[in-house]
């Protein structure tokens, strides 16, 4: 099987866009859609984020009757993600095994690509259409928090970045706070005299006995992931620093945990008579919908529509869908076809391609009857 998305995404995988060097892409990206005849708005966002590259929105006319719809795809790959290879075996695309293949989330700009290539061919009626294209969405959704949202006429759209089959629609995604947490005690010799030490170790250790982690709720989880410090065997334990994180379904739910975890150390770094300094910082907020709300509805229409099975997700993690609601868009993201992300082995089966783009075309279609 081959086809024109087949080769836009070939072409796409091999344009090297790493986090934080994503620019010769977004380049290629201008080029593309200018030639497409879209409108382009690029705002300096590189200031604020330190990325390769800004963000862009590309607009293609619509009938203003209708109801604007946004699409969005970040242009940033996870690592090894430079020289990469497609190959094609069995109608399925992978690398050929030494890097990523970046199908997350080259194959939502394909379908991108492809979903305005058929409009301009066919006779469709659509409302406004703009295209969203991030940055470092890899190293903490950097480029969607520097979007300004106000420049999006569209309320509504999808974020074409989730796996598995299509058909697939995140409901709910987290929130997840960071903990950077520096324990200070006192050096002493281990052997001489450890009475006269402080161990940052002990301390850490009591905190972690008596915290809550790992699954706390159906909701909630939490987790110290990183632990370092000491000089040596012979010498108590002076400084050591952990790296943690909570998240929760539930906001406030994830705030009190961070709460929780944070007076854990401080209790026990007093406890010692140590101190603590702990810094947190809000990656992500988060974001449920209801089955029946109704850009859920008109989505899981469409799908059916369409013939593929509908399927209610809640995910563990965060995508730039967290930033666009927590903004005030109503963004469903939704499954494209890709399988084993950020892995030598991930892969995406050309059907899947085509089966979004016919997915993106039905909604576009039937914009003209949605009713916020």
């Amino acid at each position: 099987m081959s086809s024109r998305i087949t080769h836009t995404f070939m072409e796409l995988v091999q344009i090297d866009s790493e986090s934080y060097a994503e620019g010769p892409f977004l380049e290629y990206l201008k080029e593309r859609f200018d030639g497409l005849g879209l409108e382009l708005d690029e705002a300096d966002s590189t200031a604020e984020t330190g990325l390769g590259s800004n963000n862009l929105i590309a607009r293609l006319a619509g009938d203003a009757s209708i109801a604007p719809l946004f699409l969005s795809a970040h242009i940033d790959t996870v690592s090894p993600g430079k020289g990469i290879v497609p190959v094609i075996r069995d109608d399925v695309v992978y690398s050929e095994g030494e890097t990523i293949l970046a199908a997350d989330d080259k194959a939502g700009i394909a379908i991108m690509i492809e979903v305005v290539e058929r409009l301009r061919e066919g006779r469709t009626r659509h409302g406004p259409i703009e295209l969203v294209l991030t940055p470092g969405e890899e190293v903490g959704l950097l480029g969607a928090k520097a979007l300004d949202m106000s420049t999006l006429k569209a309320k509504h759209g999808l974020i074409l970045d989730n796996g598995g089959p299509v058909g697939g629609i995140i409901l709910s995604s987290p929130s997840m706070f960071s903990l950077n947490i520096d324990i200070h005690g006192k050096a002493a010799h281990a052997g001489l005299e450890p009475e006269k030490g402080i161990s940052a170790l002990v301390i850490a250790a009591e905190a972690i006995h008596q915290m809550k982690l790992g699954r706390i709720t159906e909701q909630t989880t939490a987790n110290i992931g990183k632990i370092s410090g000491g000089t040596g065997s012979n010498v108590v334990m002076e400084h050591a620093t952990l790296v943690g994180e909570a998240r929760s379904l539930d906001h406030d739910a994830c705030v009190e945990q961070v709460a929780h975890m944070i007076e854990t150390f401080e209790r026990a770094a007093q406890n010692h008579g140590g101190t603590v300094d702990i810094k947190q910082q809000q990656m992500i907020r988060s974001y449920r919908f209801e089955e029946d709300e109704p850009f859920v509805r008109h989505v899981s229409a469409a799908l059916a529509h369409t013939s593929f099975p509908v399927r209610y997700e809640h995910s563990g993690g965060g995508s730039d869908a967290n930033v666009f609601n927590e903004f005030g868009k109503v963004a469903l993201n939704v499954s494209i076809g890709y399988d084993a992300i950020h892995t030598v082995d991930e892969s995406i089966p050309i059907k899947e391609l085509e089966d979004s783009v016919t997915f993106v075309l039905r909604l576009i279609e039937t914009m003209q009857s949605f009713q916020a």
